[in-house]
């Protein structure tokens, strides 16, 4: 994985969404902000 830098747009990488739908950070490349809520899950 690349490393990440201040200033510098992040790597892109894969999460898969609520719903099982994979989604990509690339997917959002030119949106004003992106907002990224990592859960630790339901227990």
């Amino acid at each position: 994985m690349s490393k990440v830098t201040i200033d510098k747009p992040a790597p892109d990488f894969s999460l898969s969404d609520f719903e099982g739908r994979l989604v990509r950070l690339a997917d959002f490349r030119g949106q004003k902000h992106v907002v990224l809520v990592f859960n630790r899950g339901f227990t």
